[in-house]
């Protein structure tokens, strides 16, 4: 959520909305909208935390979940720099300021495989646009997405079964011919279902060796006639 979106949640905040799902309760915000925010184990136990933390009369009685001792540019000032002050622990050299992390958040969202539609109402957006302006996806996510489909393409269709030829054609050149082209045929979808490199680069190899004994082949028939 928005830094000012925080900063207004109300005391109650945390809804439970099914028997095992929860969310945060972000009332009418920057676009005059209000959403709820999944709430994982964590951030419960964070909102617990701070109302633990209100235990003076005076910050119970406030609506807020983050008492205001002062102007709201106050605590707006000491939220991000106790965000600087954390991140500089963490090791981060760079200034981190919290709107940032919003577009960090959105694009690890979406390699976890959150939809965009989805991100959208997170986010708090009306428009899929603006949600779009936020994700960022490198050449690493277009490689790893790549890969995922052919994956699952390859999980999709099966290897046609191809009968060999029988009777009489089975014992002349015309036959053989056949059966050639149906095992090229049978390698090639076989490869194409294979994730492994080094095996598809030996069928490949077997396949254009059958294939030029099946031109071979051919020309023998041709000679014949």
């Amino acid at each position: 959520m928005r830094i000012g979106e925080c900063m207004d949640l109300p005391a109650d905040c945390l809804r439970q909305i099914a028997p095992d799902a929860w969310g945060v309760h972000v009332p009418l915000g920057k676009l005059h909208t209000e959403r709820m925010v999944p709430a994982d184990a964590e951030i419960r136990e964070a909102v617990a935390r701070i109302q633990a933390l209100r235990s003076d009369a005076a910050n119970r009685a406030t609506e807020f979940l983050l008492p205001r001792p002062g102007a709201r540019s106050t605590l707006y000032s000491r939220l991000r720099a106790a965000l600087d002050q954390v991140a500089q622990r963490a090791g981060c050299s760079a200034p981190i300021t919290p709107h940032p992390l919003r577009h960090t958040f959105a694009s690890e969202m979406v390699r976890l495989g959150v939809s965009l539609p989805a991100l959208m109402q997170m986010l708090g957006h009306r428009d899929i646009r603006m949600t779009l302006r936020y994700v960022q996806i490198t050449q690493v996510d277009l490689q790893r997405e790549y890969d995922a489909a052919r994956l699952k393409a390859a999980e999709r269709y099966t290897v046609p079964q191809l009968c060999a030829p029988t009777g009489s054609a089975a014992a002349g050149l015309a036959g053989i011919c056949q059966a050639l082209a149906a095992i090229c045929h049978m390698l090639e979808m076989y490869r194409r279902q294979t994730s492994d490199e080094k095996t598809s680069r030996k069928l490949r190899r077997l396949a254009r060796r059958l294939s030029d004994v099946e031109s071979e082949v051919q020309k023998l028939k041709t000679n014949e006639k």
